[in-house]
């Protein structure tokens, strides 16, 4: 469930520590920092990329066909080229690098690209990644260089995809479920690091590939620790534990002023939005949906539990992606508009101050991961705004376990977002019947617009269908969407080559955050 686990002006600030003269010991006490040790707050269930390792790219163990740079911009990883469309926009031709090898010394090529978009596309394999390539109908090897993807309709970020991890066509030969690949736990990719060891529920080590493609790297080992509470992660990094983290901003802050230490600050497309599930008789309503959007103070959740960091959202739709954002379709914060709705459709206050209609309160559940900072302050802050306007939120911090089995009665305080492109993380998140849609949500006019989103190719007529999405959008609802989260990050300074990007929702493992390009990185 995507929602419940990711070129513009990079302007997010980078916090100096006091004394930037000298490094610090690192955390394994290396004096040449050749190895890191990084903390993550969530641990990876497979390293199987057509399971969903690394699906927006940088996964350290895999390449794709085409990477993400930092300005949003595809550059070709195993391709040669760029991929090259038909005049039609129902295929597209990838031509392949000939100097690749796997880590197992075996060489990368055609074959290897067939196999794993083929498996992708096979029932049987049980592939988590394969709504995310609905258009994708078949891929063949011209010849020896060559791959060319068809297409069931144009889709116009298609590209954008191709960032997948490539398995060794060996890997794929029997064919089948990949629940019980060996590639789940032992990988062979192309990447600049390898899996060196994986004790499940602790860490995972990686060591570099010296016959990556791009040189070997610098850092030659990482060790990822899984730390899932925010709160010891951050007391486990002032204890010299970690060389880096992802930390909320109010447990960042602390190490601004600890030498040898920076805080990072990522502009993101992530996006903390409350599901609005329509099978509950009180977030079906219509007129509920638009009065706690009504009701919310985003601007306050953002100035009072994030620190400012971060950006309101009315609509899904990320500052990330500026070309397409309508700025007219807006909520504003006014209680009394709320008041007004609800009061029209029927919600009628008691004597506590609640409402009810029919018999029926004005009450649901708000579930929100255990662990995790942020989505429990925004969590209680909207359940406070609620019932300033009479309507009663029940909290429950729960494991991910036990929140997807209720996501279709219960509503959840989840995250998504794709700086790259608005197409996957929209229709996935609210288009009828769509895959990671976890409220049940449908609007035919949302519907339209996000389909004429996927397919148009003129950059132009794009905009317009996600104009069109955005309005038909607020003028009904799927979601209480809150704001899009700044990134917050500690590292310790003993490195050269930190580059800022834009992060999506996913940042965990390795990839996105400041370690996206972490194989480039140079000991100071």
């Amino acid at each position: 469930m995507r929602f419940l686990l990711p070129p513009v002006l990079l302007v997010a600030a980078v916090a100096a520590s006091a004394c930037t003269g000298s490094t610090t010991p690192s955390a394994e006490g290396t004096n040449d920092n050749s190895s890191i040790v990084l903390a993550d707050a969530t641990e990876p269930a497979t390293l199987n990329p057509l399971l969903g390792y690394g699906s927006e790219g940088v996964s350290k163990i895999f390449d794709g066909l085409v990477e993400h740079r930092a300005d949003r911009s595809l550059r070709p990883q195993l391709a040669a080229e760029a991929p090259e469309p038909a005049a039609d926009g129902l295929s597209w031709t990838v031509k392949l690098r000939g100097d690749v090898k796997f880590t197992d010394g075996t060489a990368f090529g055609a074959e290897d690209v067939v196999a794993t978009y083929r498996a992708l596309l096979d029932p049987a394999s049980g592939a988590t990644v394969r709504s995310r390539f609905a258009m994708l109908s078949g891929v063949e090897q011209l010849d020896a260089q060559n791959v060319r993807f068809t297409l069931s309709k144009p889709y116009a970020p298609f590209p954008t995809l191709l960032v997948l991890g490539i398995l060794p066509s060996e890997a794929l030969a029997a064919g089948g479920p990949l629940a019980g690949s060996a590639v789940n736990t032992k990988p062979v990719g192309t990447g600049p690091y390898r899996l060196a060891e994986w004790v499940k529920g602790e860490k995972m080590v990686l060591e570099s590939n010296p016959a990556h493609v791009e040189g070997d790297p610098k850092i030659k080992k990482v060790t990822v620790v899984f730390v899932p509470d925010d709160n010891t992660r951050a007391q486990r990094m002032e204890k010299g534990e970690f060389d880096g983290a992802d930390l909320p901003p109010r447990l960042a802050t602390r190490f601004a002023q600890v030498n040898g230490m920076r805080v990072i600050d990522h502009q993101t497309a992530d996006l903390r939005a409350i599901t609005l599930p329509t099978a509950n008789p009180v977030t079906g309503d219509p007129a509920m949906r638009l009065a706690l959007n009504s009701a919310v103070n985003r601007q306050g959740m953002i100035d009072n539990l994030l620190a400012g960091k971060g950006t309101s959202a009315s609509t899904p739709v990320p500052a990330a992606l500026p070309e397409f954002v309508d700025t007219d379709s807006a909520f504003r914060y006014d209680k009394a508009q709320a008041d007004f709705l609800l009061d029209q459709a029927g919600w009628v206050k008691g004597a506590d101050g609640l409402r009810s209609r029919d018999g029926v309160a004005a009450s649901f559940t708000l579930m929100y991961p255990t662990g995790d900072v942020v989505r429990s302050d925004l969590a209680t802050a909207f359940a406070a705004d609620a019932r300033a306007v009479g309507v009663d939120v029940q909290l429950a911090g729960l494991s991910r376990e036990a929140i997807t089995p209720r996501l279709g009665k219960d509503a959840v305080l989840g995250g998504e977002g794709d700086p790259f492109d608005p197409d996957q993380a929209l229709h996935g998140m609210l288009h009828t019947g769509a895959a990671d849609n976890p409220g049940g949500y449908s609007n035919p006019a949302v519907d339209a617009a996000l389909d004429a989103g996927r397919t148009l190719l003129d950059p132009a007529q794009r905009v317009a269908a996600y104009v069109q999405f955005q309005r038909a959008y607020l003028a009904a609802p799927g979601l209480v969407t809150l704001a899009f989260v700044t990134h917050t990050y500690v590292v310790r300074e003993n490195w050269n080559g930190y580059q800022q990007v834009v992060d999506p929702s996913d940042h965990g493992g390795l990839s996105w955050g400041p370690w996206w390009n972490l194989q480039k990185w140079t000991p100071k």
